[in-house]
């Protein structure tokens, strides 16, 4: 499972080899929003011409098109169609499962505005998607969003939509604050309280930052070791621990997975 997904501007080839070298699970070479206009063509060819060359190994490397219902998006599609070295398509601004292209990879879709939110459900369950992410900057700006609670609303929709078909969890939108390294960790642990996994960074410097957010405490591990010693020690389908907590099959994977967590995400 992706945790960490560092952007990376298209127009700034040399910093792709330094983004694969941050520890992020999966780099993202932006053609979209990271890209002036003037610049877009360049910055397609920077990308075919790094994944011809691509290294054996490291993270997954993904690209986030230009909007499909332009011609850049559709020329970038077309440009990148069975590109050596390519692990994913993003895909901004999907509005409905009849906007999700199928590239030959897995595509992660974008749910940016009302419409993609109302049709998140069936865009998730298309055959072609890997993935469900809001994109939280353009989604405010359309419905004039800011209270955090509205937008804690809209999230859990996506959570969803997501965990009904079957989809990975959803990871959040970027941090945009690059200097509050505790602010991200606080909000990357609120965020996984709520069913979100893994986030998207803007800067190398915030990988650290998003591991520790979504790697359980100690605190939370004691609690799942108990747990799962508790279990092991019963033949009981369900139990009580000592406390009055009460253990069932879903409370004994939930555990599990915190202790998964805990070592996977370690330093």
């Amino acid at each position: 499972m992706i945790v960490t997904w560092l952007y990376v501007p298209g127009d700034r080839p040399e910093r792709f080899a330094k983004a694969a070298a941050s520890g992020a699970d999966a780099v993202i070479i932006d053609l979209e929003d990271a890209v002036a206009p003037a610049r877009k063509d360049a910055a397609l060819a920077n990308v075919l011409a790094y994944l011809g060359d691509r290294p054996e190994g490291g993270p997954q490397i993904h690209v986030r098109v230009n909007d499909l219902a332009g011609p850049r998006g559709r020329a970038d599609l077309a440009a990148l169609a069975g590109a050596p070295g390519l692990d994913g398509v993003r895909v901004p601004k999907v509005e409905s499962a009849a906007g999700v292209p199928e590239p030959g990879v897995p595509v992660y879709a974008l749910l940016e505005s009302a419409a993609g939110l109302l049709n998140a459900a069936e865009i998730a369950a298309h055959p072609a998607v890997a993935g469900v992410a809001l994109g939280e900057q353009d989604l405010a700006a359309e419905l004039s969003i800011a209270d955090e609670g509205a937008m804690e609303g809209l999230r859990l929709g996506v959570v969803l939509a997501a965990a009904a078909a079957g989809l990975p969890p959803v990871a959040m939108s970027v941090y945009p604050d690059l200097k509050d390294e505790e602010g991200l960790v606080a909000s990357c642990v609120r965020g996984r309280a709520r069913g979100m996994f893994g986030r998207t960074a803007l800067h190398p410097r915030q990988v650290p930052a998003i591991r520790r957010g979504f790697r359980p405490s100690e605190e939370e591990a004691a609690r799942a070791r108990e747990i799962v010693a508790a279990a092991e020690a019963s033949d009981a389908g369900a139990l009580a621990l000592p406390d009055g907590r009460f253990v069932d099959a879903p409370v004994l994977r939930r555990a599990r997975r915190v202790l998964e967590l805990r070592e996977r995400l370690a330093p």
